[in-house]
Order: structure tokens, then sequence, then C-alpha cells
């Protein structure tokens, strides 16, 4: 009785030792708290959790990991496993996808922005440069274009914004310049703190982030049609821990990727921008609306000098800066 116990608990470990080795469970890194713009990477943990009856698990944390800033850092050393940052936080670390956040691209949706960033993300050059950081891009984080909410006096016209210290990063940033604005990069968790203290007059955001980092709580205006932009989020996985997995993991985490993104894009364009004008309107927040003249001016004197400037310092750092232009534009002007 006494061996047949025995032989009956080494078992039972054996097989509990076997089913803890097949588990696996990824750190991710996130920021702020659950949003429009995570609801892609809740949606992975969802579908992978699923595909394999709860083996591969996500642990999604939002800030406990790494400052947002600092993700990509985190993802080089393996001290997590997934994160998500934004291109313009660092673009030296990241020039090559930078690209995607020229002023004026004339990106028209979510959709057509999921292309092209999917189209980047795939040049072996770019791989290439996220390879630096051990980092392997699985999606993108689509996002409208940018206007501005501030306090203050309204703008009347572009010439307005003359000497306004406005939260703006990457080629958003660069955009502003051009019309008098002192632009300020800075994360999205600081940007409340700075617009109530005065730091900053105006911030430059996508829709979801103006309502969930506060900034129409005290806002008074907001842009309607200044379009300049937007900023390019991925979401990359350690390379080495992709490498890891099994073969039905990997596949239940990359096979799920166009699902997340299906259900992102559909979540914004159909929750979050149905909020957005309620939002505005129950706060009593001006709309401006700028004249087509100014807006055109506006384009001219930033898209052009951006990109020049762009594809000359990209070049010199070794990316063939003109060839992922070449790229991005050519799939807008084919409008895919």
């Amino acid at each position: 009785m006494r061996n047949l116990f025995g032989k009956t608990a080494v078992t039972a470990l054996a097989i509990a030792f076997a089913g803890e080795a097949m588990a696996t469970e990824w750190n991710v890194s996130l920021w702020g708290k659950r949003r429009a713009f995570t609801e892609h990477v809740e949606k992975l943990a969802e579908l992978v959790s699923a595909k394999t009856n709860g083996e591969f698990t996500l642990n999604i944390s939002y800030g406990g990991l790494s400052k947002n800033r600092e993700n990509l850092d985190g993802i080089s050393i393996g001290a997590f496993e997934m994160a998500q940052f934004c291109a313009g936080y660092h673009r030296d670390k990241n020039p090559s996808i930078t690209v995607l956040e020229l002023p004026f691209l004339g990106v028209s949706s979510l959709e057509q922005e999921v292309e092209l960033s999917m189209a980047v993300y795939n040049h072996p050059a770019v791989q290439k440069d996220l390879g630096r950081w051990n980092a392997t891009l699985l999606m993108p984080s689509p996002l409208p274009q940018y206007n501005l909410v501030g306090v203050g006096d309204a703008p009347a016209t572009l010439a307005d914004f003359e000497g306004l210290s406005v939260r703006a990063t990457g080629g958003i940033g660069a955009a502003m310049k051009t019309v008098g604005a002192v632009p300020t990069s800075m994360s999205a968790t600081e940007v409340r703190q700075a617009m109530d203290s005065g730091v900053v007059k105006a911030v430059s955001f996508a829709p979801h982030a103006h309502m969930s980092f506060g900034t129409i709580e005290n806002g008074k205006w907001w842009t309607t049609n200044l379009n300049p932009g937007t900023v390019n989020c991925p979401v990359v996985a350690n390379t080495d821990a992709l490498a890891d997995l099994s073969d039905a993991h990997r596949d239940a985490l990359l096979g799920s990727i166009d699902e997340a993104l299906d259900h992102y894009v559909d979540s914004y364009n159909n929750k979050t921008m149905s909020a957005w004008g309620p939002a505005l309107e129950e706060r009593g927040i001006m709309e401006v609306t700028f004249a087509d003249g100014e807006i055109a001016a506006f384009k001219d004197a930033a898209a052009a000098p951006a990109a020049s400037a762009w594809i000359e310092e990209n070049t010199s750092r070794g990316l063939p800066a003109q060839e992922l232009y070449d790229l991005v534009t050519g799939m807008i002007a084919k409008g895919m």
C-alpha cells in the first residue's frame, strides 16, 4: 500500500510539474489606465488566454513595471516581455519609425494608419533598428489626427499661437514651431499637472487622451481642424522571449494580432469618438475652426521642410530614409 501510494504521489507531482512547465506568463508594461489606447493589448491578452486554455497569460501592468519613457529600455534588458511606447518619446532610440510621425502626411483613417504602420514595421531596416533593443514590433496603436485643448484666450488665427507653450511631441512639435508655438515634449501622465500649473497652455492629443488624462476638465477651447499629424506608438515583444515560446503559444500570440487590432479600431471609432463630442459639450469647451487658407499655409510651411530634414538626418544615420518616406507617402497616394 505504501509503495503504491508513493508511486501515485510521484506521478501526480510529475503531472503537476509538467503542467507548470507548460504555463507561460508574460509581463506587459503599459501606463496610465485602461483606455481606448490599450484596448488591443487587453484584447490580445484575452485571445491568447482563450486559445491556450489559460496556459499562456499576459499580465498587464499600468505603470507598475516601468516609466513609459523607459519601456523600450526595459524590453532591451528583458525586464518584461512586452511593452507599449511612443516613438516621439525617444526619437534617437527608434528613428526609423518616426517617419510615421511626420506632419501632414494625409492619413485619413485608423484603418489606413494600421496598414502604413505594419508596412513600415515589416521593413528590414526598421526591424534592424528596433533589433538594437532586442525588440520585435508586434502591432501599432493607431491614433487619429491630433488637435489641441487649451486654456486662456482661444486663438482666432494661427498667428495667435506665437509664443504659446504647447505640449507636442515628434513631428507635431516641429509643425507647431512653424506657427510660432513653443513645443514641449512630455509624457501623457505629466500633462495634467503641467497644464494646471501653467507650464503649458495647450496640449496636443488624440481625443481619447484628452478624455483619459483630464485636459478637458480645465480646458476652455479646442481646435477642430488643425490636424497636424499623429504619433506612432507600437507594441513590442522582447525578441528572446518571443523565440523562447513554444510553437503553439507563439502562434496563439501572433495569430491574434489582427483580431486585436480590429477590436481596437472598432472600439475607437464607435465608442471613443461617440463620447468625444458630448464630453466637450458638457463642459462648454469652445470649438476653434481655422480657415481653409490658413490650414493650407500651415501645411505648406510645415510638411515639406520637416520631411526634408527627417530624410537628411536619418540618411546620415545609415537608414534608407528616402525609401521609408517613399513607402509611406506612396501608400497614402494610392489610398492604401
